[in-house]
């Protein structure tokens, strides 16, 4: 039998497969709210057979959005307009849907990766200012950001726990805290990010502090029986950054409060990053904090090739893959898996004609 097409139990979840849709922005809010494009997005992801949707990192207040155009999740109106997609979604697919929720920190008030990424700086057009750990830009030149109070912390942490509670009503089944890529819970977990000198800086129990203080919050508000997990970045790829040995104690800590997986990414704190990019790079990250913790464990990155994913599943490295712009390109990429590898997947009974004669026994009855 495949390793990939393994079920699997996660809190209350039973997941069909190994098989993770990764959080992908798409940058096609209007003011927060989800629009049509989401609809036919999530739609036809949702309709791919893997075994699991996660939302893309969904704002928890409007300046901790990565661009003007986010999705949000603040407000009456943006919870409205998620329900509405989610709502749709559901009625076609039973597929398990979870939310990252997120605050892009430093790396907030940015264009659209369509129009150069750029920062929009306070009082340009759609622009606005930045809160950070510490007042340190992103990138040279940069508007800096503010470094947040004590007040302020206060503030992030609740629009989590609010956010949190509006992902409980929409009846998401987990939330997933982005803790990677540069934005602000990994901001404070970075000494690239982080030079505060009080209780939420310096060591590296300081640095953590923030980030654990926010899963503490979102778990005690959310279902009991449904996941919280966090996606982190393993290391900066620079000197002097976060790295592995440091994920390792906060994957531990998390694991101590209760976390139900971890999703290992990298990157994303620095320009200076060097990332030795390749097929499946960041596996071995994933790799050893499963190994040092036994979270369930998602790798994501370049894993593209059926039999690659059947590896880093079969092997142990991993108990989950995510996919990202392999599945924008190929949104059917859990069917063809699953006939190279011999298993079989859930399709809508709309399409359960277009199995070819050869894989007869491809969909689920």
């Amino acid at each position: 039998m495949s390793a990939l097409f393994t079920p699997y139990r996660l809190g209350s979840l039973e997941l069909r497969n190994r098989i993770v849709i990764a959080p992908m922005c798409q940058y096609s809010a209007d003011d927060g709210r989800a629009t049509d494009w989401h609809l036919i997005h999530l739609g036809n992801l949702a309709l791919s057979g893997a075994g699991l949707l996660i939302i893309e990192a969904t704002a928890v207040l409007p300046e901790g959005r990565i661009s003007p155009d986010d999705l949000g999740l603040w407000s009456a109106e943006t919870e409205n307009a998620l329900g509405r997609v989610v709502e749709t979604v559901r009625r076609y697919s039973d597929m398990p849907i979870a939310i990252q929720l997120a605050h892009a920190g430093r790396k907030a008030s940015t264009h659209t990766p369509w129009k150069g990424s750029g920062q929009i700086r306070p009082g340009e057009d759609r622009g606005w200012q930045t809160v950070a750990p510490s007042a340190i830009p992103f990138a040279e030149g940069e508007n800096p950001p503010v470094a947040l109070d004590h007040g302020g912390l206060a503030a992030v942490r609740d629009a989590f726990v609010e956010a949190a509670r509006r992902s409980a009503r929409l009846g998401f089944d987990a939330i997933q805290l982005h803790g990677a890529h540069g934005y602000l819970l990994h901001q404070f977990l970075s000494p690239l990010a982080n030079r505060r000198e009080d209780d939420y800086g310096g060591s590296l129990e300081n640095r953590m502090r923030f980030p654990l203080e926010v899963f503490d919050a979102v778990h005690t508000v959310f279902p009991v029986e449904r996941p919280v997990s966090m996606r982190v970045s393993g290391t900066d790829w620079a000197e002097g950054g976060w790295d592995l040995e440091q994920t390792i104690a906060f994957a531990k800590a998390l694991a101590a409060r209760g976390c139900s997986a971890i999703h290992v990414s990298s990157g994303g704190m620095t320009p200076a990053q060097k990332i030795p990019v390749g097929p499946s790079y960041q596996v071995p990250l994933a790799r050893a904090v499963k190994a040092a913790t036994n979270l369930p464990t998602v790798a994501v990155g370049l894993i593209t090739g059926y039999d690659q994913a059947e590896a880093v599943i079969g092997t142990g490295d991993a108990d989950f893959v995510a996919l990202a712009r392999t599945i924008l390109y190929d949104p059917r990429w859990p069917w063809h898996a699953a006939a190279h590898l011999g298993a079989t997947v859930k399709a809508p009974k709309q399409y359960l004609r277009s199995q070819p004669s050869r894989h007869r026994h491809l969909f689920d009855d």
